[in-house]
């Protein structure tokens, strides 16, 4: 028992010493260096980022939408005077010029009618020329003249409507194109303004697109415009209108774009994308990665400035090419961060290196 507590206060005694050193004979480590003194242990290695250099150039921008194609010209043909169908001279898919007969009316007297007043004009004539001796012989005053006159231009008219009456049986084709429908019938009886057949032109052919009002400076007349068929079949046209009034239900306006179609390869009303080839607007192409937010949720890129520092360019999409990106609002000749972006905040110095080439594209 007396042996046991001997140990133990020799134990105690020596740990006693062992603590009692340490103050007599400090010793330093790491641990105890970096508590000490934190001054010392400032960071000096940079964050390191690539970056890429900026050019500000026009971009014509390209607005992609979805319409319709539409014949340049559609027209119904219709009677212009009583009578039944004698002659039905087309049918669906005619080519027809301008001024070709499409249809011919019963004679309902027509032809009779023009021949009296034929007869009439001749009678008319005969008269004034034989009263016309008489008066320069003396036998007649010479106001007899004046009446004669007047009942020959009478006659005259007649004969013209009589003429205007008589082809008025005849329904012609106003311009050239094809005939899409045929709604008349050999024997059906026709009154003025009924229809008898559509006729519509396929060259030019017009694709018809909606634009937003946000979208519609860009577009002028005369710009150039391609369009894929819904079939695959692509074609290229211009724009030849642009609509003043914004459609009260969509708020959009109308464009038209003019296609040549000679061959009438291009259908009327088939659906048709079109790719609008806008106004050249400013801009700068930066990899679709290095856009990033801000703090305060706006869309931007990270830039580094002559001095090193970190700081945010809020930016506008002008045009999205899926891995490239056009914007507005970065100076030209800006270094645009494209690795490491998303690891720095605005203010901080940062080690910037140039970004390889097919990096910076593949980002």
């Amino acid at each position: 028992m007396k042996g046991s507590r001997i140990t133990a206060a020799g134990l105690v005694i020596a740990a006693g010493l062992w603590v009692f050193s340490g103050h007599l004979f400090p010793h330093e480590d790491g641990a105890s260096r970096a508590a000490v003194r934190p001054d010392e242990t400032d960071q000096t290695k940079l964050f390191r980022v690539a970056v890429m250099p900026t050019k500000v150039e026009p971009h014509r921008r390209r607005l992609v939408l979805s319409g319709r194609t539409e014949a340049d010209r559609k027209v119904i043909a219709t009677a212009r005077s009583n009578g039944v169908v004698a002659k039905l001279n087309v049918r669906r898919g005619s080519v027809v010029k301008e001024g070709d007969v499409i249809a011919v009316l019963t004679d309902e007297a027509r032809e009779a009618q023009v021949e009296q007043a034929r007869a009439l004009l001749a009678q008319r004539k005969t008269e004034l020329e034989a009263r016309a001796k008489l008066v320069a012989q003396g036998s007649l005053p010479r106001l007899e003249m004046g009446n004669l006159e007047a009942q020959y231009k009478a006659a005259e008219a007649a004969l013209a409507a009589a003429e205007a009456e008589r082809d008025r049986s005849k329904v012609l084709a106003p311009w050239s194109g094809i005939v899409n429908d045929v709604p008349a019938e050999l024997g059906q009886v026709m009154a003025p303004g009924k229809e008898v057949a559509q006729i519509i032109a396929l060259d030019p052919m017009l694709a018809v697109v909606e634009v937003a009002e946000r979208k519609l400076a860009g577009v002028k007349v005369g710009d150039p415009a391609e369009i894929r068929l819904i079939t695959g079949q692509k074609a290229q046209g211009r724009i030849r209108f642009v609509s003043k009034t914004a459609s009260e239900t969509t708020r959009t306006y109308r464009v038209d774009v003019e296609v040549p179609n000679p061959d009438g390869a291009i259908p009327d009303g088939i659906t048709t994308e079109v790719a609008l080839t806008l106004a050249a607007v400013p801009s700068t192409r930066v990899p679709r990665s290095a856009l990033t937010f801000s703090s305060g949720g706006e869309l931007g890129v990270r830039v580094v400035d002559g001095e090193g520092t970190v700081r945010f360019v809020p930016v506008e999409v002008v045009e999205d090419e899926q891995q490239l990106m056009w914007v507005r609002g970065i100076e030209d000749g800006a270094r645009v961060i494209v690795q490491g972006q998303d690891f720095v905040r605005e203010g901080q110095r940062v080690e910037a290196v140039p970004a390889p080439e097919q990096s910076a594209a593949a980002q």
